[in-house]
């Protein structure tokens, strides 16, 4: 399967699940958030949430800056539709179904977010992305990346994988649940945490810092 029908065909169970495949939720998606909004050098104006999904990244952001205007891109149909529901009724939520690795919508936004889909595109096509979102943003605008990343060590990385596992595993998921994230993760293209901010600088980027890191899962924050 692709991505796109991967994602359509879990896209009403993907939020509730979400803690089972995340072990370090609040920490990855709350905390993380709180301290990225804080260190904005100035109030967002229009925020792209690139791979969406149901919208539950921007659903974080909402919170810290309900009155920018959101654009939510996706090519999985169903799982925007999820997303339109849970921002039903709010005028300042627009939605974007396209491929965002080879077109981004058009516009100056001053914050590009996204989250657990970038890893799935191939290394030179996130290079060709990195710079397409520095284009794209405005002067003083901030790309922050939710992610899981590899390690650089094979060793290191086997451990960390066969953990992350166990806990998945632990965490109440059905075996159906379980197959198909194996099928997932047979789309992923991870790259080290090392290796992302070099690209983010080499795109254009004065600054690229990772902000949170648990084992899988890094929060990466570039400025022009």
């Amino acid at each position: 399967m692709t991505v796109q029908e991967q994602f359509n065909l879990i896209a009403k169970e993907y939020d509730e699940n979400r803690r089972k495949f995340i072990p370090c939720f609040d920490d990855y998606y709350i905390s993380s958030t709180d301290f990225a909004a804080k260190s904005l050098r100035a109030k967002p104006n229009l925020i792209f949430d690139l791979g969406s999904g149901t919208g539950l990244l921007p659903s974080f952001w909402f919170k810290h800056f309900p009155g920018a205007k959101y654009v939510l891109v996706d090519l999985a149909e169903e799982m925007l539709a999820v997303a339109k529901k849970r921002f039903e009724n709010l005028s300042n939520v627009e939605y974007k179904i396209l491929d965002y690795s080879k077109e981004i919508p058009a516009g100056k936004p001053d914050l590009v977010i996204s989250a657990l889909s970038i890893h799935h595109l191939e290394h030179e096509v996130k290079k060709n992305l990195f710079k397409k979102i520095y284009d794209a943003l405005d002067e003083n605008g901030t790309f922050i990346n939710y992610d899981q990343f590899c390690s650089e060590d094979l060793e290191m990385n086997k451990k960390i994988e066969e953990y992350w596992t166990e806990q998945i595993k632990s965490s109440g998921i059905s075996e159906k649940e379980y197959e198909r994230w194996q099928e997932r993760k047979k789309l992923d293209r991870e790259c080290s945490v090392r290796q992302e901010t070099k690209w983010l600088r080499q795109a254009g980027f004065k600054r690229a810092e990772c902000i949170y890191l648990n084992r899988k899962f890094a929060v990466i924050l570039a400025g022009k």
